[in-house]
Parts: structure tokens; sequence; C-alpha cells
């Protein structure tokens, strides 16, 4: 617990400082810990450190720690790809979904999200770097998907979310970012309103609290090594 509890402090430091040097105020920049390949005792330590919000990338891991925490203060936000015979388990267990990127998905976790729930939070994925292997809506076919996102019932389109290709210097990190912001910005100028955006982990993070982020991902700076 002192390892988690002192990683997780350390973050809270590296994250005020990014936001303070980006000149944004303090508190604008949220910690997603990642916590996927850690068990249900290693979620806790970073609750008891303080730390509210877990995400996962992988269904059936994610549902059965999700039950063995027990705890109903967290927000459980889902950020593996999505593949349609998994949206009911997540419209049932989790609050965030980061990883839309077809209105078939939308559609389904709209359909299958408990009546009695809170509405969906959900972040589109964009493809903000043409690579085979990320998934992810291209850029000008957003405006189209997040129209019709944004009108289904027991969904609540928040923002969007990228995993970019490496780059090694700040300034090349920042570049996707800015464009994932720039593309935010003009869906708030279409009309269809976002606040967030769910961009940088451990390599890019400070790049990404520079064009806006307003959720990093972070999971074994926190965690150490999965368990």
């Amino acid at each position: 617990m002192i390892r988690v509890t002192e990683n997780f402090r350390k973050i809270q430091d590296l994250l005020a400082q990014a936001t303070s040097e980006a000149g944004r105020p303090r508190g604008s920049v949220g910690l997603l810990a990642v916590s996927k390949g850690q068990p249900a005792a290693a979620v806790l330590e970073a609750v008891s450190a303080g730390q509210r919000a877990l995400g996962e990338n992988f269904v059936q891991e994610a549902v059965a720690k999700i039950t063995a925490v027990g705890r109903h203060d967290l927000t459980w936000h889902f950020i593996g790809h999505l593949q349609s015979n998994k949206t009911r388990q997540v419209a049932e267990h989790f609050q965030w979904v980061h990883t839309v990127d077809r209105l078939k998905i939308a559609e389904r976790l709209s359909r299958q999200r408990p009546y009695h729930a809170d509405d969906l939070n959900v972040c589109i994925q964009v493809m903000i770097d043409p690579e085979d292997d990320k998934a992810g809506v291209a850029p000008d076919e957003l405006p189209d998907l997040a129209g019709a996102v944004a009108a289904l019932p027991k969904l609540k389109l928040r923002g969007l979310m990228c995993i970019p290709a490496p780059r090694e210097s700040l300034e090349a990190q920042r570049e996707p970012f800015r464009r994932l912001r720039l593309l935010s910005e003009g869906l708030n100028a279409a009309g269809v309103e976002t606040d967030t955006l769910s961009m940088g982990m451990s390599n890019d993070y400070v790049a990404a609290i520079h064009e806006g982020a307003t959720l990093v991902r972070i999971g074994t700076a926190l965690f150490g090594p999965r368990r």
C-alpha cells in the first residue's frame, strides 16, 4: 500500500506541475488510473490513497474486478476496444466508455443501458494517426458519428479520445493532441457539446495536458508492473 500511495502522490504532483506549466487551472486535469492486469487488492490500495476513477481494457476481467472490489463510490471507465458481443456487460457495469468508434456500438450501448441507471458517458475514439492496428473513427467521419451518438437515449456524449503513435519530442507529441482538440472545438462550434478530452498516457501526458487533456490515462506508473 505504501508503494501505491507514494506513486499516487508523485503522479498528482507531476500532473499539477504540468497543468501549471501549461497555464491551466489547478484541478482541470483528472487522473484515470488504468487498473488492467491488476488485482482487486491493488485497486483498493489506490482507492485508499484517494483515487476514484478506474480504467479497464478487458470486459471479463473488469466485470470480475468491479464485483470483487464492491465499492459504489468508484467510477469505472471502459477504455479497451469494444466488440458487439461485449456491449451489454459494459452497459450494465461501467459509467464511462471511451472507445465508441462506430454507430452500431453506440446503438447497442444505448439499448442495453439499464433503464434505472444514469446515462452512460461516452467518448468517441478518433483515429488521429492512420495506423492499421488502431481503432477509431476517421476524422472526416467524426461529425456525422458525433451527431448520431449525441441523439441516442441513455447515452451522454462527453468528448473525444485518441491513442496516437509514439513520438519522441514534446512538440511532436503535442501535434496529434492538438488535432484532437481542434476536432473537439469544431464539434462544439457546430452545436455538438463536449467537455472531455481523454488523451495522454505515461509517456506523453505532459504534451496532452498542454493541448487541453481533461483526463490522462496512467497505469504502470501508479500500480507498477502487472501482477
